[in-house]
């Protein structure tokens, strides 16, 4: 039960709640902690803050303070890789990346979460790429004092899938690189793709164990795909080839390497021609001609995930339509801006 008080009323008494100080462009946190047991020299500080009364809480057995409801809650939605604060900031709890990986997220339960009244839960985007210390979430209860029922139910809920966010460790690759194109293979242009793709897979902690450079003939691509997962390569990016041309045969050479499932064109701008494939469960990225021109496409949504052990749908590639469409800022900010954002 909540009893309000004047302040002069309040002077000796406990808060039940913190009370927020705003100067604008100057400071927003608390300004007296929960608990703190209210003096008259308080008193003008709290006037200054627009309080006149205040409040004292004697909860019942079936009520609990919004920071046990806090901590219950945040305890319940990290799963693995993710970590709470221990001591609620103004009835809210942080939650943090505990390693270095991908979040993800599990939006449905968390629209379940957010569904239950007066409890909520923010997160950065699913598929963020994080590091260890990053704050990915926060969580509190609205109200000052709940229902101890409600607070059990949305924990519960939040536990039921083991958490709603965690963070995956991204596992380095050993990377084969296919260069396909008559005119690369015959040194009539020099190629400008493997020094893209180096550093992409090196800001990811991978090397590259294999180049092969092969004219416009599937056999010849497919050879030299098999060629690199047999020498120890557990990821093969393919450059080149890509598109509908006719001579563009590098799809039929990813099929002739044995590929049992290929998932062509991604609904992501640049980037739409992408490719993720696989041959005896080893990930084969097709990268189109934009990845030479655009700084950021396709292959650096799918990549995060294909290291953090994700299989890479179909599904998975429509899905990025929504958030997949560059805006070609004279500034690239990637990733912190909405391209790939697409839940």
């Amino acid at each position: 039960m909540i009893k309000k008080l004047s302040i002069s009323e309040a002077v000796g008494k406990a808060l039940a709640h913190d009370i927020t100080e705003i100067r604008p462009g100057e400071f927003k946190g608390v300004a007296f902690r929960r608990g703190t047991e209210i003096c008259d020299g308080d008193l003008c500080h709290l006037q200054r803050l627009g309080k006149n009364h205040l409040y004292v809480i004697d909860l019942e057995e079936d009520e609990v303070h919004e920071d046990e409801a806090a901590l219950k809650l945040a305890h319940s939605l990290a799963g693995k890789g993710v970590r709470c604060e221990t001591e609620p900031r103004e009835g809210k709890i942080r939650l943090f990346a505990d390693q270095n990986g991908l979040l993800i997220v599990d939006t449905e339960l968390l629209l379940e979460f957010n569904m239950v009244d007066e409890v909520m839960c923010a997160t950065l985007h699913q598929y963020s790429v994080v590091e260890k210390g990053e704050l990915v979430g926060a969580t509190r209860a609205i109200p000052l004092v709940m229902k101890r029922s409600v607070i059990e139910s949305a924990a519960a809920l939040a536990r039921s899938r083991g958490g709603v966010l965690s963070v995956v460790p991204l596992n380095p690759a050993t990377a084969g690189v296919v260069i396909t194109g008559n005119e690369i293979h015959s040194g009539l242009i020099e190629d400008r793709f493997e020094p893209v793709i180096r550093q992409k897979l090196e800001s990811f902690s991978s090397v590259i164990k294999a180049i092969d450079v092969v004219p416009d003939d599937a056999h010849r691509i497919g050879g030299a795909i098999r060629s690199q997962i047999n020498r120890g390569c557990d990821l093969v990016l393919l450059s080149g080839g890509m598109s509908v041309d006719p001579d563009d045969v590098t799809r039929q050479g990813v099929l002739l390497a044995g590929a049992t499932e290929i998932n062509y064109g991604a609904s992501v701008l640049p980037g739409a021609m992408f490719m993720v494939a696989y041959v005896g469960g080893i990930p084969i990225l097709g990268v189109p001609a934009c990845g030479i021109y655009h700084k950021i496409t396709a292959l650096d949504l799918v990549l995060p995930r294909i290291l953090a052990g994700q299989h890479v749908t179909k599904n998975d590639l429509a899905a990025l339509g929504h958030g997949g469409l560059c805006r070609n800022c004279p500034e690239c900010i990637f990733p912190r801006c909405a391209f790939g954002k697409n839940t």
